[in-house]
């Protein structure tokens, strides 16, 4: 039985009983739908801004291939199945997640600060190796997270929990003509784009890495912000600047997904009205605005990356009633 787990923690984390009844839920989901299974890599129940998030961007994270070659072969050949399908599929470049690092600024108040470890991958190589029926045997047995996915395409996906005016949480269902999850309820999100910034591979003389790693971790907030108006169709302007709250990761095809927090001003009647004007139908087909209460009975039917950004948004209410 794969239960959710909680392991690797930031030693800033809020103390795991702050969400002990929901990870017990979330064992028993699990049990009846492996799907739901999730640990969480990291949790910054304070909420980090972006002053405090950074990112190391470098080709030293990318895959490493996997030393069988017929497994490594396989990915083109699942590739080409999912082509014969679906025509209109498009590789797009993706950000990998390569881990992170925790450290303190070097001030008088010793705030925390996170920073990304991401190189690139493609949806080619995401479909052939996580979405891979063989996919526990690119896999590396090892505690660290990092050199256990070192041969999957690992994107890191991105999630927002959006609190509308009157403390509802945006919650969408997934199309039945998505390919993952169809039919699950999920939070707006999606992930950051490199081509948004203009990247689209490693480039050997770049003349100013650290220039670059900003821009990256810059987009990691505004794709979260793109994602949402773009799922629920509520204006950039209504949103706060979102918070960095942690990362989860579904124990299936170990899915990484960064969560963020951000309040709208508008009441969830509002957002409802604006959800039934922008979405498309594809994505997703019904839109949800619920009280924190609601969410536990909706991870019984979330995939296992969105059931962890249950557990880190109650970890950050949890620790904001302490504060």
């Amino acid at each position: 039985m794969r239960a959710a787990a909680a392991r690797h923690l930031s030693p800033f984390a809020a103390s795991l009983s702050a969400s002990a009844r929901h990870m017990a839920a979330a064992a028993s989901a699990a049990a009846a739908d492996p799907g739901t299974a999730y640990k969480l890599l990291l949790s910054c129940p304070a909420g980090l801004p972006r002053s405090r998030v950074s990112v190391k961007f470098d080709h030293s994270f990318d895959r490493i291939p996997h030393p069988d070659a017929a497994l490594e072969e396989s990915i083109s050949e699942i590739w080409n199945q999912r082509l014969q399908k679906n025509p209109s599929l498009y590789n797009g470049t993706k950000f990998r997640y390569g881990g992170h690092a925790v450290h303190c600024k070097d001030e008088p108040n010793k705030e925390y600060c996170v920073s990304f470890h991401l190189g690139l991958t493609d949806y080619r190589t995401f479909v052939g190796t996580n979405l891979n029926p063989l996919w526990e045997k690119f896999l590396v047995p090892s505690e660290d997270d990092s050199v256990r996915c070192q041969h999957t395409s690992n994107p890191l996906g991105n999630g927002a929990i959006v609190e509308t005016s009157d403390e509802k949480i945006i919650v969408l269902q997934r199309s039945y003509n998505v390919g993952e999850f169809p039919g699950y309820y999920v939070f707006p999100g999606g992930h950051s784009e490199p081509e948004e910034i203009g990247i689209l591979g490693h480039q050997a003389d770049e003349k100013d890495p650290s220039l670059l790693s900003e821009r990256v971790s810059q987009e990691m907030f505004d794709g979260i912000i793109r994602e949402v108006v773009e799922e629920t169709g509520v204006p950039a302007n209504s949103l706060t600047e979102p918070v960095f709250i942690g990362i989860s990761c579904r124990e299936m095809n170990v899915r990484p997904t960064a969560f963020f927090f951000t309040k709208c001003s508008i009441d969830s009647s509002g957002v409802y009205e604006l959800y039934s004007r922008a979405q498309d139908g594809y994505e997703s087909t019904k839109m949800y605005a619920v009280p924190e209460e609601e969410l536990r009975g909706m991870t019984e039917r979330m995939p296992g990356c969105h059931c962890g950004g249950v557990a880190l948004y109650e970890m950050m209410k949890k620790a904001d009633k302490t504060s």
